[in-house]
């Protein structure tokens, strides 16, 4: 077992890979500050929180997931969950729901990582996830219209909001919406040139600049460029690093559901980052190991008071291409936050907020994801309605409601299709030749075989679906029906049910009822029920290595049973 000491020694960073480390790191950090800023905006809270939680979550979870390049920072998704969440607390009350709200994400992914529970990710379909990220990001793009122009409707929802705009037109502030049109246009080109990875940077700094310039006494005398929003306006950066900050116990229990729609988004995001970037050796990081790191990194960033955190694909995206060789990226990525906040703070509160806004509705189209939704479209019915559902959720219920929505959905439809897809088919023996399989006959015929194969779920609906599909035993006399099971490893109570009317259906008319291919686990799910008592042990064959064994075996106990040979005919 290596000591404490070596495992430190092995995440030190190579002396090769420090300086692309270093660039890459800091890269992100100038990136990230005004993006964070912006993510804080979404949350309804001070822009300087989006900034304490890329301090801190970046580095704790560069050391903790076991993603070497995975950026788990501020996110749209998690800003706009969570500003969902607060915003129908009173604004003093809203960092102590902000920090309780994290703490408990945090400790619910911590949880999941702990149980291993990336197979949790089930339940969340594509067509679900990509609703809502669509939805996150239609909600994004509109929420920031108000900001940009200058004019605040007094609607909640942000569709309504938007609406509102269009009907209010002649309402906007000029000054407002040209530093906003300038930063988005900036924004726009910048990312088609070979600045593209500082375009957000450049645009902010541009805008910043325009706007301190147009403020100036000699040209602005009436100073109504003075009164365009800067980040100052909203709350000064302290020139420090966070500070430790306990959420208020009695917020924790009204925090709960809230923190599990956030947490769920997390992970979700995580994933899609853990199985994007493979790590150096090649390998794809464990899921699971990945949701422990952002759980760290949430539980430490909910102490500071910062933003829930999580996999940040674009973040990731940035670092790989700057040219990150180790998880020590991430690590500098945080130092570099907390130097640009001790040493330029006052030239990040001069950020106009239009062009904050400006920066968002850019991420928001970057957001939208169009191929998935198309795919999920032309799919078929199920996954589309999923998908529509959870987006028009998105837009107008609690984010909450809507992600447990899109998953209860999920759960509904795949039922649904799975008892619709259950077959039941007819195996016809062939003697000296290779089975027929063709539709399961309606009626058991009288001292006859049947073979029947039983393909989908057994479960639920499913499970019903079979019994309907089973040849009748009216009229019929010393039938016997053959089920074969094989690879069925849990029958479920249902199915046990089916089989124990059937069985005495048979019983009841001289007839037989086998079950051939049976797995281990389902013969002692037989037994524990008294189905196999019912049945009999002697009308039950194990799976055997050898395909068809066990079907060969039934239909010889079969016809001895109904004094015929193997071909059928009677003795």
């Amino acid at each position: 077992m290596p000591s404490f000491i070596e495992k430190v020694r092995s995440m030190a960073p190579a002396r090769s890979d420090l300086k692309a480390d270093l660039v890459a790191g800091l890269t992100f950090a100038v990136v990230a500050v005004p993006q964070a800023m912006g993510h804080a905006l979404l949350a309804t809270v001070n822009p300087v929180m989006g900034i304490f939680t890329l301090m801190v979550a970046v580095p704790v979870a560069a050391v903790t997931t076991g993603s070497v390049f995975m950026n788990v920072s501020t996110t749209a998704a998690t800003a706009v969950a969570a500003g969902a969440e607060l915003a129908d607390f009173a604004p003093d009350d809203r960092l102590a729901a902000l920090a309780a709200l994290v703490l408990l994400v945090g400790v619910i992914q911590l949880l999941a990582g702990l149980l291993r529970a990336g197979s949790i990710l089930r339940f969340v379909s594509d067509p679900v996830m990509t609703g809502f990220l669509n939805g996150v990001a239609v909600l994004i793009i509109l929420g920031q219209l108000g900001e940009l122009t200058g004019y605040r409707s007094p609607f909640p929802n942000a569709v309504a909001r938007a609406l509102d705009l269009l009907l209010r037109l002649n309402r906007i502030d000029l000054r407002t919406t040209v530093i906003g049109g300038l930063a988005l246009g900036a924004i726009v080109l910048l990312l088609r040139s070979r600045w593209s990875k500082f375009a957000f940077v450049l645009a902010i700094a541009l805008a910043t600049g325009t706007l301190a310039l147009l403020s100036l006494p000699a040209l602005d005398p009436g100073q109504g460029w003075s009164a365009v929003r800067i980040v100052h306006d909203v709350s000064s950066i302290p020139r420090s690093l966070p500070q430790l900050s306990l959420p208020q116990p009695g917020m924790l229990l009204t925090m709960l559901l809230p923190a599990l729609s956030v947490a769920i988004i997390g992970l979700v995001q995580g994933a899609g980052v853990s199985q994007a970037y493979t790590n150096p050796d090649g390998k794809f990081p464990d899921v699971s190991r990945d949701f422990l790191g952002q759980g760290a990194a949430n539980i430490a960033t909910g102490l500071v008071g910062g933003l829930p955190a999580g996999g940040s694909i674009s973040g990731t995206a940035l670092i790989i291409g700057a040219g990150a060789r180790s998880r020590w990226t991430n690590v500098f990525g945080g130092a570099g936050v907390a130097v640009i906040v001790l040493l330029a703070a006052p030239l990040a509160e001069l950020v106009p907020m239009p062009a904050l806004a400006a920066l968002l509705i850019v991420a928001g189209f970057q957001g939208l994801r169009i191929a998935p939704a198309l795919t999920a479209w032309r799919t078929g019915w199920a996954p589309a309605a999923a998908m529509s559902l959870t987006f028009l959720a998105t837009l107008f219920l609690p984010l909450h409601f809507a992600v447990l929505l899109g998953v209860a959905v999920t759960i509904v439809l795949h039922v649904t299709r799975e008892s619709n897809r259950t077959e039941v088919s007819e195996l016809v023996l062939v003697p000296g030749g290779m089975p027929v399989l063709r539709p399961a006959p309606r009626q058991a015929l009288s001292n006859h075989l049947t073979v029947l194969v039983v393909n989908g779920s057994l479960f639920f609906a499913a499970a019903k679906s079979v019994g309907d599909l089973l040849p009748s035993v009216e009229g019929s006399s010393r039938a016997v029906v053959a089920l074969a099971l094989r690879g069925k490893t849990d029958l479920g109570s249902t199915f046990i049910a089916v089989l124990q009317r059937y069985a005495q259906a048979l019983q009841g008319r001289g007839g037989r009822l086998m079950l051939v291919g049976v797995d281990p686990a389902a013969r002692d799910q037989l037994a524990r029920t008294g189905t196999l008592q019912l049945i009999g042990e002697e009308n039950v064959f194990l799976a055997t290595e050898q395909l068809g064994e066990s079907v060969n075996q039934a239909a010889a106990a079969a016809h001895a049973w109904l004094g015929q040979t193997p071909s059928g005919e009677t003795r």
